[in-house]
């Protein structure tokens, strides 16, 4: 079963965060950082990929992304150091 992706993009640690869910998690962030797509993340530069969940269906994981993009940036930070202390882009491990 294919997995449904919830993440966090950031431009520098405690800089703009972004959040996002997706299918195929290595060609969404690729877009993102090659700028595929203008934007909210083009235009502040957020291509850091520092969060990613996993979730079994569309349903959960877009419920999963609404629920953290109305959180607080200190709870959306507190998720982020919770898995990724040391805040480093994820994305070197999808390629």
């Amino acid at each position: 079963m294919e997995k449904h992706w919830v993440y966090i993009l950031a431009s520098a640690r405690n800089g703009t965060l972004y959040v996002g869910v997706t299918r195929d998690l290595a060609k969404r962030i690729h877009e993102h950082r090659t700028g595929q797509f203008p934007g909210f993340t083009e235009k502040y530069a957020v291509k850091m990929l520092v969060f990613a969940e996993p979730h079994d269906t569309a349903v959960a994981a877009i419920q999963r992304e609404k629920n953290i993009k109305h959180w607080s940036r200190k709870w959306k930070m507190s998720l982020i150091e919770r898995d990724n202390p040391d805040w480093r882009d994820l994305y070197e491990f999808l390629v």
